[in-house]
């Protein structure tokens, strides 16, 4: 290692430790009258080449992992030329918050302090226990982001942010690694569940209010993953082929419009390729796009393991590599020794990471208790979760149920076993989770329990011979393959018939980091049992003049149309946290009138949507002897040459199914109430659109229980040189709770950026000239009020970078 100090350095080190020494941490004497930037650049100065290295190299895996998988991780201990000095500081910080995904280095001497980096979108995730201690430490487990999305409510989001960035402060962390903000391309996306929509504007909307909510306590964020990772299938590796246009204005808006509206402290790039490189590796994506166009100011972190060529991700503008290995920095060291890395470069970098530590709780000195309010959060789980669950059946007013039903009789291993979140990074470590059953009791009702003792015993003895999931990392985190539903016989369904005033039925489903989803029964589709169980429970209930609900218990999207019309009502409860039985029971009684809806598009069945035939792509053949080892990079996993190309274009979700005039199960923007909503005088500002436009609509509850109601508005532009879907939604809103018979006006503000598409020629976001409609309405296709605008000429919105544009040609959707 090289230790030939300049004699500057040594100084400005040596004064800086004095002051340290003294108790003068934080903002110390040295540092009164100056900026952050003159602060930054006198560390950055103070640095030595091996500790620039060293701080932009995370400081290596650490969980409770076999040695085995430690060392296919790079664990710094394995390396026996590690710095002790280093190795002592590693030790240190690992113990700042057990159970932490990641660390930065810290320097006292020069006053750079560690940053703690956590999981994930659902709740802090850290280590429940801790050696010698006695206590655990709990945190909540807030509804999935499926669920957030369905409330339609920016500032329910800000709420649950503001609760979870608490435990974050509270608990001594610095950077929540959330929220998750890929785009739902395809239903089978096995990390859906931490990923709001299917649409950019709603997923930039709900993420910028998440971020907006978390850094209000004076801690950091890390939006992720950046950008085009929807898919887990190969995902170290996968080189995802898609135009320039489909980029800008469906899986980099999200990200724009939280980077604009909340500027997260930090960005994550992800797994994939985006047109042949690592995202992680990209330039055009992290400089141009991200720094330039946008204006991000903060930094860049990598996926845990991403990318492989760590000189190359350092000139993209990815400043700290996750969660690092010993031979990276030497790596970094021998680069810039040979002449092949600019130290100019990592001294960029660590302004970024360093102006960032500034305001970060650790180096401000935050004295964390470890006792964040657990209690109020749970509170506000229960009630964004029951916001954002979404009726999609109801027939005869099935539900609520009525005061005078108080004996249930509950099916599905769900009921007894309900599914609070998704696994992966995305799990939490909390105290509880409310199931179905404990739900009911809670509200007041009478469960069977014969019925329970039943269902109670089958999962016991068939978890027991539950293997390990397919999932490997579910599998690695110690998970159990999920029970399969337990075969009812009809004389039970009939004999509870008789016993109970009402039959609800819970089909439940789980999927996480590591594994994409199955079009097969058992997950996209239910199994021949869960179906027989819906239909006989159903019969059985009806044949007595009774009612049967079906409460779906999912994360994404799953088949509804073959059995749809069975039951008396549908819940869509998603995965709502740790409060989930009280939350669906809220609903399911009328003390919460549900008014969430779909944020995402129910297909007929999973052929139907436009990304089926190329989802999740093709191993792509090579010349190259040993695909394994070129393509290994930074993580333990084998890299699998592979590809996938967008075919469907700008045609996600809505996009497509209202373009092509595909029929759905559920439309996006769907979902019922039990009350209805008249919708009235559709006002605009204008009838020529100069740069923005406003909007009024009146809305009225025409129904006989307080509710509220979300309204969506949608663009539909003329086709000119740039084809267009048929409608995209440009903003939306929900009505505070409304008595029957009153009323709410809501106003709204279209700007240009809301109505422009991408022309790749010009690298320009323009609006073409022509007759413009608005349609405001319940849904993408529920349509109550609609007006027209003009544009007079051709409007160019924004000149941005030339990036991203793929090496070669492919088929495309098209109108055309």
């Amino acid at each position: 290692m090289n230790k030939k100090w300049s004699y500057k350095k040594r100084m400005i080190q040596f004064s800086l430790l004095m002051l340290v020494m003294a108790g003068i941490t934080g903002c110390n004497l040295s540092e009164k009258g100056k900026t952050d930037q003159e602060r930054v650049e006198e560390m950055v100065s103070a640095l030595s080449l091996e500790q620039k290295a060293q701080l932009l190299i995370g400081t290596g895996m650490f969980m409770d992992l076999p040695d085995s998988i430690k060392n296919m991780f790079g664990d710094r201990k394995m390396d026996e030329n590690t710095d002790t000095l280093y190795t002592n500081m590693v030790d240190r910080i690992r113990k700042y918050l057990p159970g932490a995904a990641g660390f930065s280095s810290e320097f006292p001497e020069i006053g750079i302090s560690s940053q703690v980096l956590a999981d994930g979108p659902a709740g802090l995730r850290i280590s429940p226990k801790r050696k010698g201690e006695e206590r655990t430490y709990y945190c909540t487990a807030f509804p999935i982001a499926t669920v957030l999305a369905s409330s339609w409510d920016t500032e329910l989001v800000y709420r649950v942010g503001e609760a979870m960035g608490n435990e974050v402060l509270e608990y001594g962390a610095d950077v929540l690694l959330a929220p998750g903000m890929n785009i739902q391309r395809d239903p089978l996306c096995g990390r859906n569940f931490e990923y709001y929509s299917e649409d950019p504007l709603v997923t930039g909307k709900m993420a910028a209010a998440m971020v907006n909510g978390i850094q209000s306590n004076g801690v950091g964020t890390s939006v992720k993953h950046f950008a085009a990772n929807n898919q887990e299938t190969n995902r170290m590796s996968v080189n995802t082929v898609v135009s320039e246009r489909a980029l800008r204005e469906i899986y980099l808006k999200g990200f724009e419009i939280a980077v604009k509206e909340a500027q997260p402290w930090t960005v994550m790039s992800s797994y994939n390729k985006i047109n042949g490189v690592y995202t992680s590796e990209s330039h055009d994506l992290l400089t141009k796009i991200l720094r330039n166009d946008w204006g991000f100011a903060g930094y860049v972190m990598t996926d845990w393991g991403g990318g492989s060529d760590v000189v190359a991700q350092m000139e993209a503008g990815n400043d700290m590599i996750q969660p690092g290995q010993p031979k990276q920095i030497q790596e970094l060291i021998a680069a810039v020794n040979e002449g092949r890395l600019d130290e100019a470069v990592l001294d960029q970098n660590l302004s970024r990471i360093l102006g960032i530590m500034l305001k970060s709780p650790k180096h401000k000195g935050y004295a964390y208790s470890s006792n964040p309010d657990l209690q109020a959060h749970a509170a506000v789980t229960r009630q964004a979760a029951t916001d954002g669950m979404v009726l999609l059946e109801n027939k005869n007013q099935a539900l609520p149920i009525a005061e005078n039903l108080k004996k249930v009789a509950a099916f599905g291993n769900t009921s007894y076993d309900f599914v609070a979140g998704g696994t992966g990074s995305g799990d939490v470590n909390e105290a509880y989770t409310i199931s179905l059953i404990e739900g009911l009791k809670n509200g007041g009702f009478e469960t069977d329990e014969e019925l329970a003792a039943i269902y109670e015993a089958y999962i016991q003895e068939n978890r027991a011979k539950s293997g390990n999931p397919k999932n490997w990392l579910a599998a690695l985190m110690g998970g159990k393959e999920p029970v399969e539903e337990m075969p009812l016989a009809k004389a039970l369904a009939a004999k509870m018939a008789g016993k109970a005033d009402v039959a609800l039925i819970t089909i439940g489903r789980n999927s996480g980091e590591g594994g994409d989803r199955e079009a097969v029964e058992g997950d996209f589709y239910l199994t021949a049992t869960e179906k027989a169980m819906i239909k006989d429970v159903t019969e059985a209930f009806r044949a007595k003049g009774k009612k049967a609900i079906v409460v779906l218990n999912v994360g994404g999207v799953i088949e509804t149309a073959s059995w749809r019309e069975w039951p008396d009502a549908v819940l869509m409860a998603w995965q709502p946290g740790q409060e989930a039985g009280n939350s669906v029971v809220d609903v399911l009684t009328g003390k919460v009138n549900p008014s969430g809806k779909l944020a995402v598009t129910f297909p007929l069945s999973y052929q139907d949507a436009p990304s089926a035939k190329n989802f999740p792509g093709v191993e792509v053949k090579s010349d190259q002897t040993d695909d394994a080892a070129d393509l290994s990079g930074f993580s333990f996993m084998r890299r699998v040459p592979w590809e996938v190309v967008y075919e469907e274009d700008i045609y996600v979700g809505y996009r497509y199914y209202n373009t092509f005039n595909v029929p759905v199960a559920y439309e996006f923007g769907y979902g019922l109430s039990y009350t209805n909503f008249e919708y009235a005088n559709l006002q605009l500002g204008s009838a020529t659109f100069d740069g923005t436009l406003t909007a009024s609509i009146e809305v009225k509850n025409t129904g006989s229980v307080a509710g509220r109601e979300v309204v969506q508005l949608y663009a539909g532009a003329p086709n000119g040189k740039l084809e267009k879907p048929e409608a995209t939604l440009v903003a939306f809103g929900k009505t505070r709770l409304l008595q029957p018979g009153e009323s709410e006006t809501l106003s709204f503000t279209i700007n240009a950026s809301d109505l422009a598409s991408f022309d790749e020629a010009a690298s320009a976001w323009i609006i073409e000239p022509g007759s413009y409609s608005l349609k405001v309405g319940a849904s993408s296709l529920k349509i109550h009020q609609t007006a027209s605008f003009e544009v007079d000429s051709e409007m160019n919105v924004g000149q941005v970078s030339k990036a991203l544009a793929p090496q070669r040609s492919f088929d495309r959707l098209s109108l055309n």
